[in-house]
């Protein structure tokens, strides 16, 4: 009876241990599954997102261009404080951007783009191919990006100190952009676009510079910023037929007529920046009933008429020489011109603008060179435009500076 009672035991626990046994086993084969189909769920999101284009973009890509990091979306949790809303930095229409920090120390700007349709996902792709060759220290930088969850992540260089437009149009006395700080920036952005034009084997058109595309380091260097809507092009191409995209203000009338946009087209709205530098009014002047007034068309009249100092911001009048204001103010009307042709191009204004700053040759050489072409357009229904919203010295030779390095070849979307 005693032998029996033992046996019965035995069999109790080996019964145990084998339910045990059966309960490790599928909870081990859940795991593998759970762990499969994670897996497969993030390589299904990574070809989704563009990881194998980019993929290919990248081993093509040469040894002077810094390799763009893919990073796991683990990694960018624990940078985020899994996306704690004290990290927030920024929000838009596109998605949400937070200060992160990396394991090496890195302080990083990680973009969170919102559900992301066909068209948004193009953009995205499409800002990370066009910034994975680019190499110049007045473009943001981007580190990486990270493709293994449904909506993708970019990663840049953070830049501490904001927007142009959040300087400019809500000025802090504490820390003013001074007019000196305003050539600066003007300068630097222009070399920026000059590069993009022209230092490159192919041509890279911005599509959407506005001053809430140009960031401030914490030098104040200026940072040329999104380029989820930029195109890279043939080399004897001279346009774009594209769905008209832009913002208010800042819109190329020539392109938005003809739907062809061309380097003039950034120009157009680099001048509205120098503009904006001048006045510190936004491109779009509220005159009252919810109508808007361009700011290009009261500039232009106010230059017309000899009454530009009115219009003027007052720390630019207080600091700056009259020379000096005159020529900008000259520079500005000629990119704004309504025949794009008549427009100078990027390298034309950098090299124009690095001679204001160094006070070199006469500055009213500019001033009676092709009348500008200019009608007063009144802003009194909104356009059908598709909304988007993101110093370098050059010689006679309009070689790229030497910070800089030349664009690799990548063909356009």
């Amino acid at each position: 009876m005693f032998l029996q009672l033992w046996i019965n035991i035995g069999k109790s626990i080996l019964a145990g241990l084998g339910a045990l046994l059966l309960v490790i086993c599928a909870w081990l084969l859940y795991r593998v599954l759970k762990r499969r189909r994670k897996i497969k769920h993030k390589e299904k999101c990574f070809k989704r997102n563009g990881g194998l284009l980019l993929e290919q973009q990248l081993s093509s890509s040469e040894g002077n261009v810094d390799k763009t990091k893919l990073f796991t979306s683990k990694e960018l949790e624990k940078a985020t404080d899994r996306y704690n809303e004290n990290r927030v930095i920024g929000q838009g229409g596109q998605g949400t951007v937070y200060k992160g920090m990396l394991m090496d120390g890195r302080i990083v700007a990680v973009k969170k783009l919102k559900i992301v349709g066909d068209g948004k996902l193009e953009q995205f792709i499409n800002e990370v191919v066009i910034l994975s060759q680019i190499n110049h220290r007045n473009v943001v930088k981007l580190l990486g990006c990270c493709l293994e969850i449904e909506v993708p992540l970019l990663v840049y260089e953070y830049i501490p100190n904001g927007t142009l437009s959040e300087h400019i149009h809500d000025q802090n006395e504490e820390f003013p952009i001074t007019w000196k700080m305003r050539l600066q920036i003007a300068t630097e952005v222009a070399g920026a676009l000059s590069y993009l034009h022209s230092a490159a084997s192919i041509p890279i058109y911005h599509r959407d510079i506005k001053s809430t595309n140009i960031l401030l380091d914490d030098k104040y260097r200026a940072k040329v910023a999104d380029f989820g809507t930029s195109k890279s092009v043939a080399i004897d191409q001279t346009h774009l037929t594209t769905k008209v995209q832009g913002t208010f203000g800042y819109l190329d009338p020539e392109y938005f007529q003809s739907s062809q946009f061309t380097e003039k087209s950034d120009v157009y709205s680099f001048g509205i920046v120098l503009i904006e530098l001048l006045t510190g009014k936004k491109p779009i002047l509220s005159i009252g009933s919810g109508e808007g007034k361009s700011l290009a068309s009261y500039f232009i009249m106010s230059m017309k008429e000899d009454r530009l100092s009115d219009l003027l911001d007052a720390r630019v009048v207080k600091e700056g020489r009259k020379e000096e204001i005159n020529a900008i103010a000259f520079l500005a009307k000629r990119c704004i011109n309504l025949n794009g042709k008549k427009r100078p191009t990027m390298m034309e204004v950098a090299m124009e603008l690095e001679r204001i700053r160094k006070c070199e040759g006469d500055f009213n050489a500019q001033e009676n060179s092709d009348e500008v072409e200019y009608d007063t357009i009144e802003l009194t229904r909104p356009w059908d435009v598709a909304s988007t919203s993101t110093g370098s010295c050059f010689n006679t030779n309009a070689s790229p500076p030497l910070d800089v390095q030349p664009l690799l070849f990548q063909k356009s979307f």
